[in-house]
């Protein structure tokens, strides 16, 4: 409960105590005020082209958008392009690190494009084929990622039934660019995004990959309904996913067996795992080995 602190009284008040917060509150409300990452718009030079990319933000996101409604429209089948990381992506995390995230990004897109087309093996002709680079991932600092879920405690020892907002300190981003190219290699939709961690919406892991892997099912999310909508992702009411798209959030079958190649998604133990302040390396098998 919040502290009871007797308090000056109020001219003309004869009795009673005046209510004030707990310190520490105070000063964990103040400083998760600033509490958002900043990520860049980064180009990677992958895109076949940035002509006619028009800013179309968010209200956690930027990004830049090109889309020929249309002909997405058109398209009923997919496939996707494994996601990579440039090379000036992000040098601190590691090469295993690196794939985890990549993999987030894969597996999330590939549910979320099951929503409206048959996604087909990368062997396969489909009628667009996307593509994925990673061209920054700021790490998470592991330190005040602990220090935050250390902190998170303080509610329940006060009695306060409250959550407190995760330490403005050491948040990770994400920034990436994606395309999705017809049969003949046109581009019919581009985006630049870019996102970064914040106090509130984000939970603190303790990985320096933590917050790149969250903001990649974010991304994964954008991008998809760019493509399964033909209009840019933000400024409307979000749609509902369907049972297909819950179940496969949840670990699993996908919809598709193309989805299979990215493995399935953690689930409630990622969840669980993720409330605790765990790696999402302890949790995410990842994608299945594949037969050499």
């Amino acid at each position: 409960m919040i502290a009871d602190i007797e308090g000056p009284r109020p001219a003309g008040a004869s009795h009673g105590r005046v209510l004030r917060p707990h310190p520490v509150l105070v000063l964990l409300a103040a400083v998760s005020l600033s509490g958002c990452a900043n990520a860049p718009l980064t180009r990677g030079g992958s895109l076949s082209s940035y002509d006619d990319m028009a800013p179309s933000d968010g209200v956690l996101a930027k990004s830049l958008v090109r889309v020929s409604k249309d002909d997405v429209l058109a398209a009923r089948t997919v496939r996707l392009m494994p996601a990579g990381f440039s090379k000036a992506a992000s040098p601190t995390l590691s090469q295993e690190q690196r794939t985890l995230v990549a993999n987030a990004v894969n597996r999330a897109l590939c549910i979320g494009l099951s929503e409206r087309f048959r996604v087909v093996g990368p062997d396969q002709p489909a009628d667009l084929t996307t593509r994925v680079l990673v061209t920054q991932a700021a790490p998470t600092n592991e330190v005040a990622a602990g220090a935050s879920k250390v902190v998170s405690v303080v509610p329940a020892a006060l009695g306060v039934p409250a959550p407190i907002p995760r330490l403005p300190i050491g948040l990770g981003t994400l920034s990436l660019e994606a395309e999705a190219q017809d049969r003949t290699g046109r581009q019919q939709a581009a985006m630049i995004w870019a996102r970064g961690a914040n106090s509130f919406t984000n939970s603190p892991t303790v990985s320096s990959a933590g917050d790149a892997y969250d903001l990649a099912g974010a991304f994964a999310g954008d991008f998809s309904r760019l493509l399964v909508t033909g209009e840019s992702p933000f400024g409307k009411a979000p749609s509902l996913p369907s049972f297909d798209g819950i179940g496969s959030s949840l670990g699993g079958k996908p919809k598709y067996e193309a989805c299979e190649a990215f493995g399935r998604d953690p689930g409630v133990v990622g969840m669980v795992a993720r409330g605790l302040g765990a790696p999402p390396e302890w949790s995410d098998k990842g994608a299945p080995a594949t037969s050499q």
